[in-house]
């Protein structure tokens, strides 16, 4: 079996690229689908086709939609549809685009043999789907399997203290009332009660040395013009 080597000299990959057959070629005129067709086709890249819609991705005519015309695979170039330019002499020509510069957003299914490998390929994308399905269901009771041990423990630990709980709160409140006892009362003679009584009414019945002095009546400060009219009157002068 023959076996290819990675070549690193641009030399040799431009050589290779110069040389290369007609079915290498096609494959080299791939171009990514847009994410609609991505979605609806499953299919991630295509060679173009002369009949695909396609809108240039970078380059100075960025954003520009239109029909491919012809596909030049001599010199890996695709021409477009309105896509064109003026020379000196007035004759219009067809700018080349790289298909790597360009994304699908039409597909021209009129082959035969491109419409079978689209329907291959959007088989292939069910079926894997199909197959997934069943993984990521084990994987999630595998999961659910793994957590059920340690909840299990938890609901133990927790039933264990939920049945320790009451026991420890009756002996405590048994040992509250051991230490909390009701002390009688010492009997106070009565001679001592009333003599008490007395001295707290005649307290409450007499002024105090603080109520009996009367409340120094606030007076207004006198200016000095008021100070000096005062002294006046007094003298009795002018």
């Amino acid at each position: 079996m023959q076996t290819t080597t990675r070549i690193k000299s641009p030399r040799k990959q431009r050589k290779l690229l110069y040389n290369a057959p007609a079915h290498l070629r096609h494959k080299l005129m791939a171009a990514p689908l847009s994410q609609k067709l991505t979605a609806s086709k499953s299919v991630k890249t295509l060679p173009v086709r002369k009949g695909d819609t396609v809108r240039i991705m970078r380059g100075d005519h960025k954003g520009f939609e239109g029909k491919i015309s012809r596909v030049d695979l001599k010199n890996y170039q695709i021409y477009l549809e309105g896509l064109t330019r003026e020379k000196v002499d007035g004759t219009t020509i067809f700018l080349p685009v790289h298909p790597s510069k360009v994304m699908i957003k039409n597909l021209n299914l009129s082959d035969k043999w491109r419409k079978a490998i689209v329907e291959r390929k959007e088989e292939l994308a069910k079926q894997a789907a199909k197959a997934a399905k069943p993984q990521k269901k084990i994987q999630k009771v595998e999961k659910v399997a793994e957590k059920r041990p340690a909840k299990a423990v938890k609901v133990k630990k927790e039933f264990k203290v939920a049945k320790e709980k009451p026991a420890k709160m009756e002996e405590k409140s048994a040992i509250k009332k051991k230490t909390v006892k009701t002390k009688p009362k010492p009997e106070v003679s009565t001679t001592k009660t009333k003599a008490k009584k007395k001295k707290s009414a005649d307290s409450k019945e007499k002024p105090t040395a603080q109520e009996k002095k009367p409340k120094a009546v606030k007076t207004a400060k006198k200016t000095r013009a008021k100070r000096k009219a005062a002294s006046k009157e007094k003298k009795g002068g002018p």
